[in-house]
């Protein structure tokens, strides 16, 4: 990836599926390639592909992906075994998984985050201190 962005990696043609903004869905979401969201999403994500959280999103969910790029509203713990993206618009409740983080000034964090190389579900993750 070097210094692109995963944004700039997709072209419109890559993601496959787009919860628009105004829509609401509460459950499981799996995929295989991008999926974004734009609208309220409450549950759990799985994939190898790529999360794209957008602006105008609001998700409470606990996410395991392979990149995940957040530009809106997330409360939940994401695992992500290659890299996340917290763009300049996203505020994040949660703690975060990945051998790769990357944060735009602006990004609101609020959480712990592990940074490894090995695969997210073979580790323990620390515990949490309030």
């Amino acid at each position: 990836m070097g210094n692109q962005s995963l944004m700039e990696t997709l072209d419109a043609k890559s993601v496959i599926a787009d919860l628009g903004k105004g829509s609401e869905f509460q459950g499981k979401l799996t995929f295989e390639g991008a999926v974004r969201i734009d609208g309220r999403f409450h549950g759990e994500i799985f994939s190898e592909g790529i999360l794209i959280i957008g602006e105008t999103a609001q998700v409470k969910a606990e996410i395991n992906v392979a990149s995940v790029v957040v530009q809106g509203q997330l409360v939940g713990n994401v695992k992500a075994a290659s890299c996340i993206e917290l763009h300049s618009t996203c505020h994040l409740v949660g703690n975060l998984y990945s051998p790769c983080l990357y944060v735009q000034k602006g990004a609101v964090f609020e959480g712990n985050s592990v940074m490894d190389p090995r695969p997210p579900e073979r580790r323990t993750p620390p515990p949490i201190h309030q």
